[in-house]
């Protein structure tokens, strides 16, 4: 542990639990790293990722962004490229560029998405993409009619998060940067929370959130009280 983690360390007890906006107060004060750290947000969930009825996968629209330059790779066809390019996609998913992703292994963009017809073709590297959340899926609503590509788009630049259980049952969610407003960040925490408390499975028992964590890219976590 480097020297600013262990002074964070003093600033609050880790085995306590803090109401939620106390803890994202220590979490941004001792965001403290030469760069400007990601607040990120940790659910353990009470499911069982085994179900497929008790799987999570949804997005959310942050109030004030990722604070991040999000990249998209848009897998329209021919006809619907200049629409994809003009609402602000940075790259087109040509053929070229699914046989860099295959053979490369090259993941220089941050998101995804496609219109229906071209979910055959991405199939061939749906292993490379799968696993790093970067396949476009109909339930994150990243697989649309080339009409809704504009308005995905747009809402994937303005701060729309994806996020999904692991296999252990964790989601983890960013919040926003720690330069933005205390305020900023308490909003777009809120609408975190919101959304995963309205994806509950109908068929998940007892408690739903077990545990909930605040931690910056560098820092230790703080509990947050009041989650079930």
């Amino acid at each position: 542990m480097g020297k600013r983690y262990k002074d964070a360390l003093k600033t609050f007890d880790r085995q306590k639990y803090y109401p939620m906006d106390e803890a994202l107060k220590l979490v941004q004060d001792n965001a403290k790293a030469k760069f400007d750290e990601t607040i990120e947000a940790h659910f353990r969930l009470g499911i069982d990722p085994r179900h497929s009825d008790q799987q999570i996968r949804t997005t959310v629209m942050l109030p004030h962004g990722t604070g991040k330059s999000i990249r998209i790779l848009a897998f329209v066809d021919e006809q619907h490229e200049e629409d994809a390019l003009s609402a602000g996609a940075d790259i087109i998913g040509t053929d070229d560029v699914i046989n860099q992703i295959r053979n490369d292994g090259w993941l220089d963009f941050d998101a995804t998405i496609a219109m229906p017809p071209m979910m055959r073709k991405i199939g061939q590297v749906a292993r490379i993409l799968g696993p790093r959340g970067l396949m476009p899926n109909p339930k994150a609503g990243t697989v649309v009619p080339p009409e809704e590509i504009p308005r995905v788009i747009n809402e994937l630049k303005a701060g729309r998060v994806e996020f999904r259980n692991d296999r252990t049952g964790n989601v983890h969610v960013p919040v926003g940067k720690a330069s933005f407003s205390y305020e900023q960040l308490s909003e777009n925490l809120q609408a975190v929370v919101d959304s995963i408390q309205s994806v509950k499975p109908d068929s998940q028992k007892g408690a739903y959130v077990r545990r909930m964590v605040l931690t910056s890219t560098m820092g230790p976590g703080v509990r947050v009280d009041g989650m079930s």
